[in-house]
């Protein structure tokens, strides 16, 4: 075995992302101007043209959770009224505010404007704090939802080509707001210098995506997947990024050769699929509560709707930009709320594509958003598909409602039964 070449992408990929956050302290300690942006429709091109600091606060919040500090922010938002049952992202990011930035892996800078989409509902609110606290430009682009049931044609026709438009006129609004914030005129062959960047990444995302298909699966959706939708979105749009993913997606092929698997200790057991968002504040325990079981998660919700619509079949038109960028954001952030919300029919289809035996549906307190819908995703999956499916609740952000023995005790029920399973079936082929 290459020891160079695996592990490579979580090595490199952990060095990028400290390496970006070096960059928003230094833009922090300097007063450089930076956007904030949310994974679900982030604009990263077009502020990368102006050469924008980005900062994605979504990230910032799960990274207290990792690093294991984020009740010090909860409190801190909590002390000043917020309910604890609003969004553990929010709470923590006004905490980080509180504290003038102060951040476990460095200093935020301060919003010199705000970019969001209606991709989440508390996006919207999410956005007024700043205006609060800053008193900055924020610019909300409002895309159009699905219009019919998934599985029916989403469009009628006309529609599509409306709502792309009406996305079109609001970049086109936008681009003088960031003019005038960063102080540059737009240049639009920088503007495709950047798409193209971000093409050349999406055909790797894809890649990767694909390749998990394989037997044994090559990388784990929840724990590696996580570092790779870091970096996917950080350094979107950027040639680092594209250098990352091609020398990632070279990894995962010789993986692939030499039949590797994201487990060290054990052979592959189950198949696994995620819908939701990870238990951060006990991340490296809660997947090991399944890997403990040989389960190995394929695929995830997260990164379909987290990846800024790369996972799509999607490639921005680089002699029509601004209208492609309308486009891909009409496509990515629709995509991306259906991924979250109506997810039953890409699950179905997730299962047969990378073989699952199990889908594990964790809704959180702290994003209703995400949560919403789940009991009801697995009544129809369960319909569906001969597989297994574990429902368990706890927090993405707050450790005060996360239970590791019950969490444990679920989870082992979960896979005792995936082994019954497994002997049953295997006792039918033999006597068959």
């Amino acid at each position: 075995m290459d020891e160079g070449l695996v592990g490579r992408g979580a090595r490199e990929g952990g060095r990028l992302f400290r390496e970006w956050f070096q960059t928003l302290t230094d833009a922090a300690e300097s007063g450089e101007r930076a956007a904030y942006v949310f994974v679900m429709g982030s604009m990263m091109e077009v502020l990368r043209s102006f050469d924008m600091h980005t900062v994605f606060p979504e990230i910032n919040s799960l990274q207290t959770a990792v690093r294991r500090v984020s009740d010090e922010y909860l409190s801190i938002a909590e002390d000043h009224g917020f309910s604890p049952d609003v969004c553990g992202y929010v709470k923590a990011d006004y905490g980080l505010q509180m504290r003038g930035g102060e951040h476990p892996m460095g200093r935020i800078p301060k919003p010199s404007v705000a970019v969001l989409t209606n991709a989440c509902n508390t996006y919207l609110k999410w956005g007024e704090i700043w205006e609060r606290l800053y008193d900055i430009p924020t610019v909300t682009i409002d895309v159009p939802g699905s219009r019919r049931a998934p599985g029916t044609k989403a469009h009628r026709d006309g529609e599509l080509e409306r709502d792309r438009k009406y996305v079109e006129g609001q970049i086109r609004e936008m681009i003088p707001i960031l003019e005038e914030v960063s102080g540059r005129k737009f240049d639009i062959d920088r503007f495709r210098e950047v798409l193209d960047l971000t093409n050349q990444m999406g055909r790797s995302w894809r890649r990767l995506l694909e390749l998990n298909a394989t037997h044994p699966a090559v990388f784990d959706a929840m724990q590696e997947g996580t570092i790779y939708l870091g970096v996917v979105n950080a350094l979107r749009g950027t040639q680092a990024g594209v250098d990352y993913f091609r020398d990632l997606v070279e990894e995962m092929e010789y993986k692939v050769a030499e039949n590797i698997s994201p487990l060290v200790d054990r052979e592959e057991g189950h198949r696994l699929i995620f819908v939701g968002v990870p238990c951060y504040p006990i991340f490296r325990r809660f997947h090991q509560l399944f890997t403990d079981w040989g389960g190995v998660f394929v695929s995830s919700t997260y990164m379909w709707f987290a990846s800024g619509g790369l996972s799509r079949e999607f490639e921005y038109d680089l002699d029509n930009p601004i209208e492609s960028m309308a486009d891909g954001m009409l496509q990515s952030v629709t995509g991306a709320v259906d991924a979250m919300l109506f997810h039953d029919q890409a699950l179905i289809e997730a299962i047969d594509t990378y073989g699952a035996d199990g889908v594990v549906y964790h809704p959180v307190k702290s994003c209703r958003t995400v949560s919403t819908g789940l009991a009801d995703s697995r009544r129809v999956v369960l319909e569906n598909r001969d597989v297994l499916c574990l429902y368990i609740e706890s927090d993405m952000m707050d450790k005060r409602v996360v239970s590791e023995a019950q969490l444990k005790n679920r989870i082992d029920a979960f896979f005792e039964g995936l082994e019954s399973r497994k002997l049953r079936m295997a006792a039918s082929g033999a006597t068959s």
